[in-house]
């Protein structure tokens, strides 16, 4: 073989490497020579974890987007402490941190200080979503963990009565699009809410309304049922009607028609902007050409695990155990 020949191929292999491996500053296969069976590993404590709880595989797909909205995709919300970022308002609910420490326990065992916790958290919200019935996709990786986590940081997280073009600066601060804000809480196909966060929105909306008067007049009874004003607040009810443990374009369909359980789920449809991206996922065209609601949400949370993370020897840590600084 010719050296040409030899240089030609070599090129192709580099170029090659950088197509199908490299996502930013994150890499496919990361730890491909330092641990070749992370994913199988992460995998099997998810799989053990839904198959016990299924309403496991939500929480642990809300975890990363809590995680990846504060400081980046930095594990900060694992931290325990008094004033740690997990004990903020705007995490209420969060659970699931068992299973990233059985994944980080195993892993540690595997490839002691190799694997971030950073990088579980977001392996493990690809892996729920996959148990739910949902698409799988490929998990960039070289995530380090940060080394901070105070509660008060999590203040401008997305919230539930924020309006749309709030909730659009919010995500654009991000570097996430308004296509991003629709298919990203579209997460809420899977996973239930307490009746804790529909008080308002079903008795006591505005002063002179009981109801948020959005609520469709068939859908307001429901709700009412499923939360009766002075019921018990910790009751849950499923953000997708009818389909809360199937990752599917169900809670689209439900927004659209009137149905959406959160109050920013149901403002979507209220704005002209977000309501015409939403409308992009249905209607004939959109079956054969696209756009496809599947992969398009697969490229919105494989953007958002990019938030802020931390890369390289000189940034972060790789901790020994999640919940704790080393």
């Amino acid at each position: 073989m010719s050296s040409r020949s030899t240089l030609v191929i070599v090129l192709a292999l580099i170029l090659l490497t950088i197509i199908s491996f490299s996502h930013g500053q994150l890499q496919l296969g990361f730890y491909s020579s330092t641990c070749p069976d992370v994913e199988d590993i992460v995998t099997s404590i998810v799989r053990d974890a839904v198959l016990s709880d299924p309403t496991i595989a939500a929480a642990l797909l809300r975890m990363h987007y809590h995680d990846c909205f504060v400081h980046g995709c930095d594990a900060s919300v694992l931290i325990k402490g008094p004033t740690a970022e997990r004990r903020a308002l705007n995490h209420a609910g969060l659970r699931g941190f068992d299973v990233i420490e059985r994944a980080k326990s195993e892993l540690e065992e595997e490839c002691p200080g190799v694997i971030s916790c950073a990088d579980i958290v977001a392996l493990a919200a690809r892996d729920s979503i996959v148990m739910s019935d949902g698409p799988s996709y490929e998990v960039p990786t070289g995530r380090r963990d940060g080394r901070r986590s105070n509660m008060s940081d999590a203040d401008n997280m997305p919230e539930l009565r924020d309006s749309v073009d709030v909730l659009r600066a919010k995500f654009a601060e991000k570097g996430l699009s308004e296509t991003d804000l629709v298919l990203l809480s579209a997460a809420h196909t899977i996973g239930t809410t307490a009746c804790f966060f529909m008080e308002r929105r079903l008795y006591d909306f505005a002063p002179d309304s009981n109801s948020d008067p959005s609520i469709g007049p068939d859908f307001l009874p429901e709700l009412e049922t499923q939360c009766p004003r002075g019921g018990d607040v910790n009751a849950r009810l499923p953000l997708d009607r009818g389909s809360e443990r199937s990752f599917d374009d169900g809670i689209l369909r439900n927004i659209r028609g009137g149905f959406g359980v959160l109050e920013s789920d149901a403002k979507l449809y209220l704005d002209e902007s977000s309501q015409s991206i939403i409308d992009s996922y249905f209607g004939f065209f959109s079956s054969i050409f696209g756009p496809f609601f599947e992969s398009d949400f697969t490229d919105s949370i494989v953007r958002m695990g990019q938030i802020g993370v931390k890369t390289g020897s000189h940034e972060g840590e790789i901790r020994q155990v999640c919940s704790a600084f080393n």
